[in-house]
Parts: structure tokens; C-alpha cells; sequence
């Protein structure tokens, strides 16, 4: 199985910071590069940084006051050897030449462990820090298709062998292996090539959490993996099996398209230790900022309903409908209550919580990646450090005794740890490709 490191530095749980002996800052680069490490340690496929782009002192602290994520992983490329770098760069807030420079750069840096979160920002309070306004769902999605396109083009636009720095002849690079893009779209007009050679990934991996029909199309077509919001495994197998056919649909290989549910293990020696622990936290939760997230994530605000009684029958949002669907049809389906829903998501943000002991978080992960319902997992620590080492410790080696995870990496780039070939120059972009640059 994949597994990659959601890293939150203040936990994924809303007051994770407050268990004792946990990490309390998302700012600290030494204590960042330690988890770094371990996740390194224990052969992670990947360590990945969500993003947004807005601050708000009642959001999840990790998401308030953090460090700019491709700059972080810049630093940690230096720090660590093998493990992946993911981090998320917007396509309806950002430019596509900007972010085809910056994650090839990565590439470069971390010798060929780049990847790219591709996200379109659903959250419109966004818009205000780059005046523009929010383009809605639809207009979001087809802009993302464009953006990445123009992002895959401009990371083809140069041959493999075109840098030649040739002492002897004085030719630094050979123009004819070096061509412009000149892309003109409905959104992007394009001219290339980028100031920088090919990536030694050929391409940085892509990476998508859309959960939308818009969403899954998109990725099925462009992702090499994919970040679901799942937490019952009928669902999750009947969502697997969707998507694969859905990536087949589009010519591609369903093995060549990871799909990791992201989930929030609470380990425990036994499992009433681990519910203890989920208690201690869940007993930290501040009702205000529990309730905000939960107003963002279902597009309503909450504060309107009794914590006590039926969740509301609200529409689902044109923002995280992924996140919505799933905690809106759990709390369907189980009957909960408003507080319960917001529990829920204080507890992993809408995300699945699988608490127990080593054993019984090793068997339940085991059974969603033997049964398809995941190719691997996005872990979200509840706390940090010891929130992810009690997973690396305890469950990590049950895995790698039962041969489900590696013992050690068999390969140096994020492609070889995902056991993707890396593409040839241009491939299906070929045709957006013009002549040579003079």
C-alpha cells in the first residue's frame, strides 16, 4: 500500500496542540523536519501540505498561522533524501507559469520528488486576497482543466538533452530541443518555454482531492493520485470501484492512479487506551471553533440549530461538496445529532477517525486495501510528534510483517515510490508544442 503524511504541524484534530507534549506551532522548521524524518524512517511514500489562502483566527490552527507550503518543502527537500514532497498550489488563484516553475524547481532541488496538489479553492473568502471574484463551481472546474494543461505543456517544452553546456563547442543549450508553448485558450495565454530544464521526474507528480463529478472527472483524467473523504468502507469500495472505471474511461491504466482515503489514526497500546486519548482530545474542543469549521465546510451556518437536535436537510454547498456529501450522508445514515456532526468534524475535519490499538488500526487498513476500497492512505495525526509516532511504531511494522508497506525504498523519486514510469517528453501534449525557440 501508499501511505503519505498529511503534515498539519498543530495535528489534524482542531486542538491537537493541547495534548500534553504536543507540537503547538506550524512555524518551526527544525521541528517540522524532525517529523519530516520520522516519515522518512518509516518509508512514507510521501509527506503533503495542504494550503488555503486566507487567514481566520477561528479556523483550524494549522491552516491560521503556517508557513508557505512550497517554501517549506524547499527546506525539507534538503533535509531528507527519499521521501516525496507534495504541496498544493491553487489553479483559480494562481498562474500556470508561475506553478510549473516553482514545483519543477522543487523537482530539481529534491532530486525528482515533486508533487502537485492541484486544487481550484473552494472557499470564496479567498477572492478578497487577490481581487478578483470567486468564479463558481463550474467555472472553477474548467479553468482547473486548462491550467493543467498549460502546466503539463510548459514542463515539456524542453527535451531531456537540451541543457548541453559543451565546453568545448561554447553551446550551452541547444535551441532546437528547447520549443515554445503558445498556448492560447479561454482562460490562459501562454507563450513558454520555461527558464528551467526538464524535471528529473520528467514531469512532477500530480496530485487531486476533488470529490465533485467536475472533480473526479478531472482528476481521472490528469492525477497520478488522488485523496478521497471517505469513512465507511461499503462507501469507500463502491467509490473505488467508480473512479477506477471512471480513470479507464479516459485511456488510462486505474493502476496508474493512486487512490488514498485520508484518515485520522488514534493508536493505542490497547483500544481502550486509544479512546481514552480521543476522549482527552475531543474534551479540549472549543464549541465556537468547532462550529465555524463545520458552518465552512457545509456552506451554512450552523450556529442557527440546536446542538441536540437532527442534522439540518441543507443542499450540499458549492464549496467542499465532497466533504458535505460524506458527513451529511454518515449523519443520515447514523442518525446523529448537529453536536455529534460537529464532534466529528473537530475531530478530523470530516475526514475518517480510526481509533484503536496498533493491531486493530493495522487490521482495519489491512481489510480496505485487500477488499478495494483504497490503494493506501493519506495518515492525518491527530497530534503531533506523538500522535505519528505511535503510528509509526506500532502499526507500521505490523504492516511491513504482514508484506502490505516496504521494508525500505527500491527507488529515489516519488514516480518510483508510486511505481509510475516517468513520461516521455510531450506525450499527449505533444500537439500543444510549436517549433523550436530561435
Amino acid at each position: 500500500m501508499h501511505l503519505g503524511l498529511f503534515l498539519l504541524g498543530t495535528g489534524s484534530h482542531i486542538a491537537g496542540w493541547r495534548y500534553p507534549g504536543a507540537l503547538a506551532t506550524f512555524e518551526s522548521l527544525p521541528r517540522i523536519a524532525e517529523i519530516a524524518a520520522a516519515a522518512e524512517r518509516a518509508k512514507f511514500d510521501l509527506l503533503f501540505m495542504g494550503d488555503n489562502l486566507y487567514g481566520d483566527p477561528h479556523a483550524h490552527p494549522s491552516y491560521t498561522s503556517r508557513l508557505e507550503p512550497l517554501t517549506m518543502l524547499a527546506a525539507l527537500a534538503v533535509t531528507t533524501q527519499r521521501i516525496g514532497l507534495g504541496a498544493t498550489a491553487s489553479t483559480t488563484y494562481g498562474d500556470p507559469f508561475t506553478v510549473a516553475r516553482a514545483f519543477a524547481s522543487l523537482d530539481h532541488i529534491s532530486n525528482g520528488r515533486a508533487g502537485w496538489n492541484a486544487v481550484t479553492t473552494a472557499n470564496a473568502v479567498s477572492a478578497g486576497n487577490f481581487g478578483r471574484a470567486h468564479p463558481d463551481h463550474g467555472a472553477r472546474y474548467a479553468i482547473a482543466e486548462e491550467f493543467i494543461e498549460v502546466v503539463r505543456g510548459l514542463w515539456d517544452c524542453w527535451d531531456d538533452a537540451a541543457l548541453v553546456a559543451d565546453r568545448s563547442t561554447g553551446v550551452f543549450i541547444d535551441p532546437g530541443k528547447v520549443r515554445a508553448l503558445d498556448h492560447d485558450g479561454p482562460y490562459f495565454r501562454v507563450a513558454g518555454p520555461l527558464n528551467i530544464s526538464r524535471a528529473p521526474q520528467g514531469q512532477p507528480v500530480i496530485l487531486q482531492a476533488g470529490g465533485s463529478a467536475p472533480g473526479q472527472r478531472l482528476a481521472a483524467r490528469t492525477a497520478d493520485v488522488v485523496f478521497s473523504v471517505v469513512a465507511d468502507l461499503n462507501d469507500a469500495q463502491r467509490q473505488y470501484a467508480d473512479f477506477k472505471m471512471l480513470v479507464a474511461s479516459h485511456g488510462r491504466n486505474p493502476a496508474d492512479v493512486a487512490l488514498l482515503p485520508g484518515v485520522m489514526p488514534v493508536v493505542g497500546r490497547t483500544d481502550r487506551e486509544a479512546f481514552d486519548t480521543l476522549a482527552t482530545l475531543q474534551g479540549y474542543v472549543n464549541s465556537t471553533n468547532a462550529l465555524a469549521m463545520l458552518s465552512e465546510r457545509l456552506g451554512s451556518d450552523m450556529r442557527e440549530f440546536p446542538l441536540d437536535g437532527p442534522v439540518p436537510d441543507i443542499a450540499l454547498p458549492d464549496t467542499y461538496h465532497s466533504f458535505a456529501r460524506v458527513m451529511l450522508g454518515k449523519a443520515r445514515r447514523e442518525g446523529m445529532t448537529l453536536r455529534d456532526l460537529y464532534n466529528l468534524t473537530a475531530a478530523a475535519r470530516g475526514h475518517w477517525v480510526l481509533c484503536g490499538s496498533a493491531r486493530t488500526v493495522a487490521d482495519t487498513l489491512e481489510l480496505w486495501f485487500t477488499s478495494g476500497a483504497a490503494d493506501g492512505f493519506n495518515i492525518m495525526p491527530p497530534y503531533l510528534p506523538g500522535g505519528f509516532d505511535a503510528f509509526i511504531d506500532g502499526v507500521i511494522p505490523l504492516l511491513v510483517e504482514r508484506g502490505l508497506f516496504r521494508a525500505e525504498y527500491s527507488g529515489t523519486t516519488l514516480r518510483d515510490h508510486l511505481g509510475l514510469a516517468r513520461p516521455a517528453r510531450a506525450g499527449k501534449f505533444a500537439e500543444k508544442i510549436r517549433g523550436p525557440v530561435p
